[in-house]
């Protein structure tokens, strides 16, 4: 019986680094990348202007995502998702997912301070001038609020990062 892939999922509030972390996740692992932001902007471009529109989009291609994932991690591919776990719900959803089609799974989490998280949404703010719009304080500190950081007893293969590694 061929092995499963392994899923890797990450965790960290905004602006921790999680779109590089998972970039640099699938090159080292030579695994498939899938990012949330290309899926939900390339089928709902321009509809995302809120907070509440990313969570009513993001929900609804959850079953879509989940199916497909589940399908290259039972042929033995890696997959690095560039989906956010930082609550306990989404965290349950990326571990039921993985052991579901018997799947390792391991969270990165980057455990950075609030500090850090703003320092590198201002430069992404210069580097992406796009993104000005969102990537703003008032916009962290709201999702900041939602954060919750994860716990052993979620049953969950965490690797946690500071910011301080490179």
């Amino acid at each position: 019986m061929k092995q499963s892939g392994t899923l890797y999922f990450v965790c960290g509030k905004m602006g921790a680094g999680k779109s590089t972390k998972s970039q640099q996740l699938a090159i080292d692992n030579n695994a498939v990348l899938l990012s949330e932001d290309e899926w939900l902007s390339s089928l709902y471009p321009d509809q995302i202007a809120t907070f509440e529109d990313y969570l009513k989009y993001s929900a609804q291609i959850k079953p879509l995502v989940k199916k497909h994932i589940q399908n290259i991690l039972s042929v033995g591919t890696d997959v690095v998702m560039d989906f956010p776990a930082n609550t306990q719900k989404l965290r349950k959803w990326f571990l039921d997912l993985a052991s579901e089609v018997h799947a390792n799974h391991q969270l990165i989490y980057l455990n950075l301070s609030n500090e850090q998280c703003l320092l590198q949404i201002a430069q992404r703010r210069n580097e992406q001038p796009e993104r000005a719009a969102f990537d703003t304080e008032e916009v962290f500190n709201h999702v900041t609020k939602f954060f919750e950081a994860p716990v052993a007893s979620e049953g969950l293969t965490i690797v946690e990062f500071n910011g301080k590694e490179s």
